[in-house]
């Protein structure tokens, strides 16, 4: 078969990026614009300031990644763009650009699930691994379990009924005066600290083994703060953050091996921005390698917010025959393995 190009467009939340993927798995170029300065003055993202950043820097962000694969729009085969979840402002210029783009070029466009598109990031730097495989995925607004059947068929058996793994990182790096963005941060205090300093609960959910849920470890994370506070007692914010990071850590990693157990899979794989914490990765790789399962995740640029996975994702879905017509619209809150 000869080589398929993809221009792939990625703004579901605040980093725009393009990339050119040949046939799914060799990455061409693959540009990133962060805005993570810019919304760290704000301590977290601001959606409207988000939007404003994309329509600025989406259509450079494009001609790079043109330019770095050596490529022209006439010699791309299909632009895919990420279409939800995520932002709906920021999502939006995304999709019109992508949108416009195709049309202006006569190019088939194809919408990309953003979770999917994480879970493809493994197939970019793993060209071994295919489907059927169990996966990981936790981000900052999503931690499920899933079980990748084929290329963009999924089988959810678990999620978190309250926060994503990567929104309590947030909140309590918050609390701690650690500042944004959390997950970054709290793996770099926790290095410093015990992680068996501090006792904090790790939640299940009765009658859904494979669920999470992590507000309650947030909220004793606060009320140890608070009861420091209170009775005028030292915290070492060392030890509250590796012991935090044990706690979430310990759960996505005991969730992910008995879903592995129970349905014999022998491949696990880890995606989504939380996939590029150091404790996290060395969790699941021991524990892998201890049940003799292969373990894969992305290197950490691949897991946080990228183009070249959209164009990972968006190849397979070219190779079924899914088109996008003129009438694509941005989905917040798009559910996976919803079209």
């Amino acid at each position: 078969m000869e080589d398929k190009l993809i221009l792939a467009i990625e703004s579901s939340c605040d980093e725009t990026a393009a990339a050119v993927v040949k046939n799914g798995r060799t990455v061409l170029s693959n540009v990133i614009s962060s805005q993570i300065a810019l919304h760290t003055l704000y301590g977290g993202v601001v959606p409207e300031i988000a939007s404003r950043k994309h329509v600025e820097k989406v259509i450079p962000v494009i001609n790079e990644a043109l330019k770095e694969a050596g490529v022209t729009l006439k010699e791309i085969d299909a632009v895919a763009v990420t279409y939800g979840p995520g932002l709906v402002g920021a999502l939006l210029v995304g999709v019109n650009a992508g949108k416009a783009l195709a049309y202006a070029a006569g190019k088939p466009l194809i919408g990309v699930h953003h979770i999917e598109g994480h879970v493809a990031a493994n197939f970019i730097e793993h060209k071994e691994l295919e489907p059927p495989f169990a996966c990981l995925v936790v981000s900052g607004g999503h931690t499920h379990l899933v079980e990748v059947l084929d290329y963009g068929k999924f089988n959810i058996i678990g999620h978190t009924r309250d926060d994503a793994a990567g929104e309590a990182f947030d909140k309590v790096a918050r609390a701690i005066g650690l500042g944004y963005p959390g997950g970054p941060k709290i793996d770099a205090k926790a290095k410093e600290g015990n992680p068996d300093a501090i006792r904090f609960p790790k939640a299940k959910v009765e009658g859904a083994v494979y669920d999470f849920s992590f507000s309650g470890l947030k909220s004793a994370v606060l009320n140890y703060l608070n009861h420091a506070k209170m009775n005028n007692e030292p915290v070492n914010d060392a030890d509250l953050a590796a012991s935090f990071q044990k706690a979430v850590v310990d759960v996505l990693t005991e969730h992910s091996m008995a879903l592995v157990k129970e349905r014999g899979y022998k491949k696990l794989a880890a995606a989504g921005g939380v996939a590029s914490n150091s404790a996290l990765r060395a969790s699941l790789e021991a524990a892998c390698k201890k049940a003799g399962v292969a373990f894969y995740v992305p290197s950490p640029i691949l897991c946080t917010d990228n183009a070249a996975m959209i164009g990972c994702a968006g190849y397979y879905e070219y190779l079924k025959g899914v088109r996008s017509g003129p009438d694509l619209n941005a989905v917040p809150n798009l559910k996976l393995g919803e079209r």
